[in-house]
């Protein structure tokens, strides 16, 4: 699954565009690496995301096929800091 389609369907971020426009800006780290709005998640896959004063990192558990109901949206990953 694309990084900012699971970032939207885990709702770790609330539009598919602030996805895009934030992985855009270089604030999406994936494994350590800067990563484009495609880049192809696989299970393990650490997501790092820089908000303005804050750094967030989230393991990925899960990747869904589809959409995905608000309660299962937080089984989707773990919140490492």
């Amino acid at each position: 699954m694309r990084l900012d389609k699971f970032l939207k369907v885990s709702r770790i971020i609330k539009r598919r565009t602030v996805a895009n426009t934030v992985s855009d800006m270089g604030r999406v780290l994936v494994n350590g690496n800067q990563a484009k709005p495609a880049k192809q998640l696989k299970v393990g896959d650490i997501i790092e995301i820089e908000y303005s004063n804050r750094l967030e990192k989230f393991e990925v558990l899960i990747i869904p096929t589809g959409n995905v109901s608000v309660q299962e949206s937080s089984n989707l990953y773990r919140i490492i800091e």
